[in-house]
C-alpha cells in the first residue's frame, strides 16, 4: 500500500505552512474588522453632524458602504481565495444586472 504524505513530504514543514498561512489571514480579518468599525464611526459622524449637507452624507455613506461591502466579500467570505472563480463570475455579474436594472429605471423615470 502506498504511504500517503503530502506534496512537499514532509508534514511538519505543511503544517507550519498551515499555521503561518492561518496567522496571516486572522491579521488581515482583525484589520479589516477594526477598518469597518472605523468606517461605521466615520458614517456616524456624518450624519450627527448637523451642518453637513444630505446632498454631501447620503452619497459618502453610500460610497462608505460599498467599501465595507468589499472588505466583506473579500476578507470574511474569502473570495480572494483560489477556486472562488465561478461565485465571483456570478456575484459580479448579477451587480451588473442589479446596477443596469436600476440604471434603466432612473433613465426611464427622469427622461
Amino acid at each position: 500500500m502506498a504511504n500517503q504524505q503530502s506534496t512537499s513530504g514532509n508534514p511538519r514543514v505543511d503544517l507550519e505552512y498551515r499555521r503561518k498561512k492561518n496567522v496571516e489571514e486572522m491579521r488581515y480579518q482583525v484589520i479589516t474588522f477594526a477598518l469597518m468599525i472605523f468606517l461605521t464611526l466615520i458614517a456616524f459622524a456624518a450624519v450627527g453632524f448637523g451642518d453637513v449637507s444630505n446632498w454631501f452624507t447620503i452619497p459618502f455613506i453610500l460610497l462608505l458602504a460599498v467599501v465595507q461591502v468589499i472588505f466583506q466579500l473579500y476578507y470574511f467570505m474569502h473570495m480572494s481565495h483560489k477556486g472562488h472563480e465561478a461565485p465571483q463570475l456570478f456575484l459580479y455579474s448579477g451587480a451588473l444586472v442589479g446596477f443596469l436594472t436600476v440604471l434603466a429605471f432612473m433613465t426611464i423615470i427622469w427622461w
